[in-house]
């Protein structure tokens, strides 16, 4: 396990997003926390290339969320399960619709914030729960009407937060 995780981080670092996934997908039923979220983080970045097709970026997308929750199920002490189960939760959404994206957004946030929790140092992190507090604090007053239908209390925040 630990070869292919220093394996994994060399060609991440290399930018060989495919070589990465098709290394990691072998491991797709490990028991490893560290291998699982490597595989949710390389998934996505998969589906976010040009080259790949809408059916397979959705199909990757799902897929991502899958192996990040199973990361957390291994291991939830893990912040990097806790910070990619967050942004593939975020990522699912835009698949989902804003309902879901809304009311999924608070889940985003405790992952985002058990993940400080458990590594404060975390700059991508500490990054995306700006980016969340931000998106909340400046949505227009139709939106949060909108969001206010749809749920007895929406996500908010300010910009001090």
């Amino acid at each position: 396990v630990e070869d292919v995780i220093e394996q994994a981080d060399y060609l991440y670092g290399s930018g060989e997003t495919e070589k990465l996934y098709r290394l990691l997908v072998q491991h797709k039923n490990s028991d490893d926390a560290e291998l699982l979220w490597r595989l949710a983080r390389s998934s996505r970045d998969l589906a976010q290339l040009g080259s790949t097709s809408a059916e397979e970026k959705k199909q990757l997308t799902y897929d991502s969320l899958e192996y990040a929750k199973k990361a957390l199920e291994k291991n939830e002490s893990n912040f990097a399960a806790h910070k990619w189960y967050g942004i593939c939760l975020s990522d699912v959404g835009d698949y989902e619709g804003i309902k879901t994206k809304i009311g999924n957004a608070v889940i985003i946030k405790e992952h985002f914030q058990r993940a400080i929790e458990l590594n404060p140092k975390d700059a991508t992190t500490i990054h995306l729960i700006g980016i969340w507090c931000y998106s909340f604090a400046e949505m227009p007053w139709y939106q949060r009407k909108i969001a206010a239908t749809l749920f007895a209390t929406p996500p908010t925040s300010t910009f001090q937060e």
